[in-house]
């Protein structure tokens, strides 16, 4: 009910030709309006208006119960030392989500363990697809901010305030035909479990009509 009344708010406000307002997908007490994708949540928690996840093993990533096609999202993130994580944007909940849909790196870029990687496989970059322009992040284990908006083709990423990606998904999308994601016009946002400890807070979305810029 909280859900379709919410949208009912957002349609009507675009009716109105206003800019619809940021809305929480995170509700700080549980996982409320998300659900395991590929096992349970289990590895999944919720403290202090911070939602965690302890990296272990035998664990799902988590999506929104609804799809998104253009919109604008916005969190807060902290990774450990040698950490590993991603946003997914635009994506099934069926198949690869980093292939079948698009990840947002999520890194601890100055770990050790990954000092060897591409310039697309840094935080902020659209990953395997395109590198975030300048390396924009602060060190392990302090809060960090990401800021993803898609409009249509146009996908922008924004990390700690800088804007390190401006792409253009459909010419990506020719030049990486293996990331069928970068076709997509709409999806599931979702949290990576990918075998490392991660925090986020203040998750918060806006939809964004089709002839908004």
């Amino acid at each position: 009910m909280k859900l379709i009344l919410l949208g009912i708010i957002i349609s009507i406000a675009q009716l109105n030709g206003k800019e619809p307002e940021f809305y929480p997908l995170f509700n700080g007490k549980n996982l409320e309006g998300w659900e395991g994708v590929g096992g349970p949540t289990k590895n999944w928690k919720v403290k202090d208006e911070i939602l965690s996840c302890t990296g272990e093993p035998g664990s799902s990533w988590i999506a929104t119960k609804e799809k998104y096609t253009d919109f604008e999202l916005r969190l807060q993130f902290k990774i450990p030392k040698d950490g590993n994580s991603g946003i997914f944007i635009r994506a099934p909940k069926q198949g690869a989500p980093w292939i079948a849909g698009l990840e947002i790196q999520v890194l601890d870029d100055y770990g050790d363990k990954w000092k060897n990687l591409k310039p697309n496989q840094f935080t902020g970059s659209i990953y395997a697809v395109q590198a975030p322009s300048i390396r924009a992040t602060k060190k392990a284990g302090e809060w960090q901010t990401i800021r993803v908006r898609c409009i249509g083709s146009n996908c922008d990423v924004w990390v700690n305030d800088k804007h390190v990606v401006s792409g253009d998904l459909a010419v990506l999308a020719q030049k990486n035909p293996r990331v069928t994601g970068l076709q997509n016009n709409e999806g599931f946002i979702g949290l990576q479990n990918h075998s490392s400890p991660v925090h986020f807070r203040k998750i918060e979305i806006k939809r964004i009509g089709s002839k908004q810029q």
